[in-house]
C-alpha cells in the first residue's frame, strides 16, 4: 500500500517530502494529518538534510480540509486551532521549497504559503474556497496570502472564494517562479541543489531570520481566525453550505 506521505533524502543535503494520498487528493483528515506530522517531525531531526522540497500529486498539491473534518468543525466537535500543520512547517529548521505542480485549495494553499520558496504551475488553480462554504479562512491564510500576493488580490481571493490559474500570478506577485507544470519540480530541485551547497548551521540561522515575518503573521492572525470561525460555525447554515458546496477538486470558475 502506498504511503500517504513519504520522506526521502534524494541527493546529498536534499530531502523531498511527498504528499501522495491519491484517493483523497491529499485532503486533511486525521489519518493523513497524523502521518504528515510524523514525517515533519522526522524531517526536523534529519541532520543530513539542508533543504526540503514539499510536493503533492501531479494534479492536486493539496485539497485542503476533508469534508468530514469541516463538518466536525461546524458541529462543534473540533476546534480549528487543533490543526497545527502551518506552525510545524513554519518552524522547520531548514528551508522548504513548495513545488506546487497541481491545484492547491484552501488549507492546502495555506500549507504551501508556510514554505520559504514557492514554485507554481501556470495551468493549475490556486484559491481560497472557505467562503464558498460559508465560513472565514483559517490556518493563518488571512495574513500569509496577503504577504504572498498583496492585500487587494488576497482580498479578492478570500472574499469571493476566487480561484486563479498560476499564470495570473506570473510577474505580478512574490512567488519565485510560475512555470509549466512539467517544469515545476525540476526548478525546485535546481533551487534546492544551490541551497544544499551551503553549510547547515548558516542555513538554519538565516532561514529562521527570513521566516520571522511569516511566523509572526501566523501567530498574530490565528486568534482572530479562531474567533471568526466560532462565529461562522455557530450558524447552522454553515453545515448546509459545506455539504452542498464542498469539492475535493478546484472549481472550473477560474480567472
Amino acid at each position: 500500500m502506498k504511503e500517504l506521505v513519504r520522506l526521502d533524502l534524494v541527493e546529498e543535503g536534499i530531502a523531498v517530502l511527498s504528499l501522495q494520498d491519491q484517493v483523497k487528493k491529499n485532503a486533511f483528515r486525521d489519518e493523513f494529518i497524523d502521518v504528515l506530522l510524523a514525517r515533519l517531525e522526522e524531517l526536523a531531526g534529519l541532520e543530513e538534510a539542508r533543504v526540503c522540497i514539499l510536493r503533492g500529486l501531479p494534479d492536486v498539491f493539496c485539497a485542503g480540509a476533508d469534508k468530514d473534518l469541516l463538518l466536525e468543525l461546524a458541529e462543534g466537535n473540533r476546534a480549528a486551532s487543533d490543526i497545527v500543520l502551518p506552525k510545524v512547517v513554519l518552524d522547520l529548521p531548514i528551508p522548504v521549497i513548495a513545488a506546487i505542480e497541481g491545484h492547491a485549495i484552501g488549507g492546502g494553499l495555506a500549507l504551501a504559503l508556510c514554505c520559504d520558496l514557492i514554485v507554481l504551475a501556470r495551468e493549475s488553480r490556486y484559491g481560497c474556497s472557505f467562503m464558498n462554504m460559508g465560513f472565514t479562512p483559517g490556518m493563518g491564510i488571512t495574513r500569509l496570502l496577503e504577504l504572498a500576493v498583496g492585500p487587494y488580490v488576497a482580498a479578492e481571493m478570500m472574499l469571493g472564494g476566487q480561484f486563479f490559474k498560476g499564470s495570473r500570478f506570473e510577474h505580478a506577485t512574490g512567488f519565485n517562479y510560475v512555470l509549466p507544470r512539467a517544469e515545476v519540480f525540476p526548478k525546485a530541485l535546481q533551487l534546492a541543489r544551490r541551497i544544499a551547497e551551503k553549510p547547515r548551521p548558516a542555513l538554519t540561522t538565516l532561514k529562521r531570520n527570513l521566516s520571522l515575518p511569516r511566523r509572526q503573521a501566523f501567530e498574530e492572525t490565528i486568534t482572530a481566525e479562531t474567533f471568526m470561525h466560532q462565529l461562522c460555525f455557530a450558524d447552522p447554515e454553515t453545515g448546509r453550505r459545506i455539504r452542498e458546496n464542498y469539492t475535493p477538486a478546484a472549481p472550473r470558475e477560474t480567472t
